[in-house]
């Protein structure tokens, strides 16, 4: 059974006529990114110049018609220039196109495969190693162009022929290349309202305009642009050479075009989620995205173009300009195909100089002081360091290659590594600390430091790991056994405390097992088993009721959970709130929600510290402003949070069996006023939108809520979203589209946490169930 095509609307006409206007804005400032760097890249591969523009015209129009990346622009890449560079060498350019080729039809087999997402599991660091390696790489080559040089075949001989080519200076070429460098770096802090107008012009198109204007009108001699008639255009032929070599050219190409492609889409997705708060394109289907992309590689090399990858400039360059579909993409390619038959002449006056000088600072570029900076905050510059070196010694695959076998060597180090120490404490406890995964490797210095132990000691173990092998366990659980049977006393705790048999104390505690391995909370374990001892004398005694538990004194429990933070959560947050408490706080988001005990903000959304702005009260309630009795702490947090801090969004968070909602159910009009009944009086509309027939009842995944109570909840979190938006700030935020709302109840019993989902009130939770999906 086949489906038929969806007829388009008059309301799709409508919106198409509406979007058309910024597709064809922003198609324009893309094309006039795209036409230098094109050619420039097509340069620096030494492919033919016509090229460039056939691989920008194919990209735009075939990957944006058939990608699922819908923001995206594709074309020639700087990440691809030092591969094919290397493939033209050696074997020329018609059979480099036929590489294209073959690389497109393994990407249409990767994208059959669904195979998108396994590309993005490369660390960043090596990514990002290998983009910073071809940008040095690149810089070096394009340095000999800039001197007036040519370049030499690898990025070594270009560092032993640097000192040469110094000696031997072409004043004319090095003039225009620092003209267009001068340009670029300078066109976007011109200042003023004059500079403002004209740095709507994107700084690489000027700074090549303005160095072919100079060179033209000045008379000066020096290489140019030369696009030969299209009549004596190449095109692929059939591949010759080593069959291994051949298959390690299509893979490299396949490779590496496939994750900067993917990772580009990514980056782009959350661009748009950071710029938008409406008018947002779907979110990108990777799998679609990699079939576009083979089958614009596909195109491109068999009309002799370059090899296509999603390009971060373009598509960053697209959504800053108001891109809001496809189109936009396919019209920079449609206009890249009419300046490749209409312009030759106007492109035949560029100097090489200017288009290696622009080459060069995108290489220069590609080593991102912020990708650097994150490979250091998470430990991974030997990785990053080394993939850079490989990269620019050895080639791509090879540095890449390199770079995995590093990074999995790191990781496995990471695991092996392992602290194990043992204190006596003044109480004549032994206190053992395993910090780190347990594996066979620290089997030998675990058995030393158990072996310390007296037989008839006290001890306590503590596991603080995610992980543990089979023959740590068995080491662990032998040493326990003999301990005991001498007469000693063993309790386990920490993460993995679960897989042994509770014994002395933890014994007498009833084998309490509420925390378990992920968990930290001590103090909750502790505050849950206190009162529930068995008394030993009162056992042979006459059952009795049993008097109420008794809960630990409050300043004792906060001592221990201070004390906790301080020796095992301090010493991993210390930088981190060192950064912050030098740059003040920037969270991400407003999170409004109840005052109960049971709602742990930061467990639920997986935040840090820093990541949210944080409101509780009693019912999660927002007071309308200027009604009677008004908390002003509600709106002044609001107005700080959007206006000071410029969040990006705000959360209204409800829950199950919350409180203040049976409360509001079972209120009459009789009820004394007290503080809780006034501050109640906030969640009123609630109710009565409950009962109002002008508004359907919320839903929670498919189903109708199970009682009155949970209606209600569901209900408030709806209705508090409205009172937030007559918040002025608020408002005033939605309507320049730069501030989100989001509604969010959490099920207590279920520990299941349901969006609401945009534009009804239905709550969701299938958008939590896949982590793809929220990659």
């Amino acid at each position: 059974m086949t489906a038929t095509p969806r007829t388009p609307t008059a309301k799709d006409r409508a919106q198409l006529r509406k979007d058309l206007p910024a597709d064809l804005s922003a198609s324009v400032a893309v094309f006039l990114i795209a036409l230098p760097l094109s050619l420039g890249i097509a340069l620096a591969t030494g492919a033919p110049l016509q090229a460039g523009l056939v691989a920008a015209a194919v990209g735009g129009i075939v990957a944006a018609r058939l990608g699922g990346a819908p923001l995206q622009v594709s074309g020639p890449a700087a990440g691809l220039t030092v591969v094919t560079a290397e493939l033209i060498q050696h074997y020329g350019w018609r059979t480099t196109c036929a590489i294209t080729v073959l690389a497109g039809f393994c990407q249409l087999g990767l994208a059959l495969l669904r195979t998108a997402r396994s590309a993005l599991m490369v660390s960043p660091a090596i990514v990002h190693g290998m983009l910073a390696g071809i940008g040095v790489t690149i810089a070096l080559a394009q340095l000999h162009i800039v001197l007036g040089g040519t370049p030499q075949s690898s990025a070594v001989a270009n560092v032993l022929g640097l000192p040469g080519q110094l000696a031997d200076l072409h004043p004319v070429a090095l003039g225009v290349s620092v003209l267009t460098l001068v340009v670029l770096l300078g066109w976007p802090r011109l200042p003023g309202r004059t500079g403002s107008a004209l740095r709507k012009v994107p700084a690489a198109l000027a700074a090549v305009a303005t160095a072919t204007a100079f060179a033209a009108l000045a008379g000066l001699s020096l290489p140019r642009v030369d696009l030969p008639s299209w009549r004596s255009h190449a095109l692929p032929e059939l591949p010759e050479g080593p069959v291994l070599g051949l298959t390690a050219a299509v893979l490299t190409i396949t490779l590496v075009g496939s994750v900067e492609s993917l990772l580009s889409a990514v980056a782009t997705d959350k661009l748009i989620a950071s710029e938008r708060g409406t008018n947002r394109p779907p979110r990108a289907d990777l799998n679609r995205e990699l079939r576009g992309q083979g089958a614009a590689n596909i195109v491109s090399g068999a009309l002799g173009g370059l090899p296509i990858t999603g390009v971060a400039v373009r598509s960053v360059a697209n959504v800053k300009a108001g891109a809001v579909s496809r189109k936009s993409s396919m019209l920079h390619g449609f206009w890249v195909l009419l300046a490749a038959g209409l312009l030759v002449p106007v492109l035949d006056l560029i100097p090489l100089a200017a288009l290696a000088a622009l080459v060069m600072a995108v290489g220069v570029q590609m080593v991102s002081i912020t990708h650097l900076r994150s490979v250091t905050r998470h430990r991974e510059i030997p990785v990053y360091g080394t993939t850079i070196v490989a990269v620019v010694l050895g080639g791509v695959l090879e540095g890449v290659a390199i770079g995995i076998a590093v990074a999995v060597a790191l990781a496995l180090h990471r695991l092996a590594k392992t602290r194990i120490t043992v204190e006596q404490l003044d109480s004549g406890v032994h206190q053992v600390w395993a910090r780190g995964q347990l594996t066979f490797l620290a089997v030998p210095r675990l058995s030393r430091v158990l072996n310390q132990i007296p037989h008839d000691g006290r001890v306590v173990i503590e596991l603080d790991g995610s992980f543990m092998d089979h023959a740590a366990y068995e080491t662990l659980r032998d040493w326990q056994d003999s301990h005991l049977a001498h007469g000693g006393s063993v309790e386990v705790t920490g993460r993995r405390a679960d897989a042994f048999p509770r014994s002395g104390r933890a014994a007498q505690r009833g084998g309490h097992q509420c925390c378990r391995p992920w968990t930290p909370w001590q103090n909750h374990c502790d505050h849950q088993a206190v009162g529930a001892l068995p008394d030993p004398a009162a056992a042979a005694a006459p059952a009795a009721p049993a008097p109420a538990p008794q809960r630990r004194r409050g300043a004792g429990q906060l001592a221990n959970g201070i004390g906790a933070f301080q020796r095992d959560t301090a010493p991993h947050v210390r930088d981190e709130l060192a950064r912050l408490a030098r740059e003040g706080q920037r969270p991400s988001q407003l999170f409004l929600t109840c005052a109960d005990s049971r709602l742990v903000t930061s467990m639920i959304t997986a935040s840090g510290p820093g990541d949210l702005f944080t409101v509780r009260n009693v019912g999660n309630l927002v007071p309308l402003p200027g009604a009677e009795s008004t908390d002003d702490s509600v709106a002044a947090a609001i107005e700080y949070a959007v206006d000071v801090l410029k969040v990006d969004s705000i959360t209204v968070c409800g829950h199950s069996g919350c409180g203040a909602m049976q409360a509001l159910l079972n209120s009459s009009p009789g009820t004394p006023m007290t503080p809780l009944r006034r501050w109640l009086r906030h969640g009123l509309p609630s109710l009565e939108r409950m009962a109002s027939r002008h508004h359907a009842w919320a839903r929670i995944s498919g189903r109708l809520p199970a009682d009155a109570v949970e209606q209600l909840c569901l209900t408030n979190v709806v209705q508090q979203l409205e009172h937030l938006r007559a918040h002025e700030s608020v408002a005033r935020r939605l309507a320049e589209g730069t501030l989100e709302l989001h509604g969010m109840y959490f099920h207590v019993g279920e520990a299941q946490a349901y969006l609401l989902s945009e534009g009804e009130d239905f709550f969701d939770c299938r958008v939590f169930d896949t982590v793809g999906q929220n990659a």
